[in-house]
């Protein structure tokens, strides 16, 4: 049996910019995606703690240490600049190797989203 499990998170970060007119998804500083085990196309989760919001998207690299988290297209809807959001990624495996997994959870600091 597999199941779906916490892989990797960014807890509470800012959004720095939201971009209606981008194709799509999230843009996310390439330092806080190496931190947090993420990579380029992954599908994540976001949970906006401002107003409610969880929708799914994926993600594209940002600028190496800007602290860019942009949320894209029809995302750009859902989040304000200044939000703290939450990205979580989640992965599939087996059963057994779920209970020993260790997820990369991150905090970044605020307000420049760095580690």
């Amino acid at each position: 049996m597999y199941i779906e499990r916490l892989k990797s998170k960014i807890h509470c970060v800012r959004v720095t910019d939201a971009n209606l007119n981008y194709i799509g998804s999230i843009t996310i500083d390439e330092d806080l995606m190496d931190a947090a085990n993420i990579i380029e196309g992954e599908k994540v989760q976001i949970v906006d703690n401002n107003n409610g919001e969880r929708f799914e998207t994926y993600v594209i690299k940002g600028e190496r240490g800007s602290g860019c988290i942009c949320l894209n297209g029809a995302a750009a809807r859902k989040v304000q600049v200044d939000d703290i959001v939450i990205i979580i990624a989640y992965g599939l495996m087996d059963f057994e190797e779920a209970k020993t997994f260790k997820p990369s959870v991150i905090f970044p600091k605020h307000p420049n989203n760095t580690l």
